[in-house]
């Protein structure tokens, strides 16, 4: 079978003399990991088009016994070249691209959940929000669309006491705002020190609880790290 659908690179890493090996988040397909033959030889241009936080259109061979799919056809889709220019943005989206790299299934499609990735990606490069709270924006969508929307009344969960999300002085009006999952909809008054620290502890806490392999995750220690700054 083949597929043609827009994809956002998550992961990719060297394989063999010439080739490729990327994890990409697909519109059709979920999480689909490819096979890039010849990408590294001199003349080809996959190796810039398969780079994390790439935003690319692949046309791919679809077997369902794989484990790798082989690539067909790429081209960039859109392009964000106003990230790379800021340091505290690169972090989160490169982030963003690790915790949905482990937390997304195999061929397990969540269009709503890549749309937002799109959108959040592309208001980091026009830097129309607050870098924080795009990146909450996207940890409440990636709960939500993943089956853990948080219950900010309910406290307590078979081993683990959450952090209270209303202890800022309007922390839980902004992650109500943040959990709409509407990115044109974002709270845009000033943070206060205390609301930012509930958020990200609330935020961080119920990720690390439903998904255990983001505790070991060290870019999401150094967001943390710059969120708290």
């Amino acid at each position: 079978m083949i597929v043609h659908t827009p994809a956002v690179v998550l992961r990719t890493i060297p394989y063999g003399d010439s080739s490729l090996i990327s994890n990409c988040f697909t519109f059709e397909k979920g999480k689909v990991g490819l096979i890039i033959k010849g990408a590294r030889s001199k003349r080809s241009p996959k190796v810039a088009q398969f780079q994390p936080l790439s935003f690319i259109e692949i046309i791919y061979y679809d077997k369902p016994n794989r484990n790798l799919q082989v690539l067909s056809k790429v081209s960039f889709k859109e392009s964000w070249p106003h990230i790379q220019n800021s340091l505290k943005a690169m972090t989160f989206c490169l982030s963003i691209m690790e915790m949905t790299d482990r937390t997304l299934g195999e061929n397990d499609p969540h269009s709503g959940l890549f749309n937002i990735l799109v959108d959040v990606l592309r208001s980091f490069n026009d830097g129309e929000f607050d870098p924080n709270i795009l990146f909450w924006f996207y940890e409440c969508a990636l709960l939500s669309h993943l089956g853990f929307r948080p219950d900010l009344d309910c406290r307590e969960m078979p081993g683990i006491s959450f952090p209270d999300p209303y202890e800022g002085e309007h922390s839980g009006e902004i992650l109500l705002q943040l959990m709409n999952g509407r990115i044109d909809q974002l709270p845009v008054n000033h943070v206060s020190p205390t609301d930012n620290r509930v958020i990200s502890n609330y935020l961080q806490k119920q990720l690390f609880y439903h998904f255990d392999d983001l505790v070991r995750l060290r870019s999401l220690d150094i967001a943390r790290q710059i969120l708290a700054d």
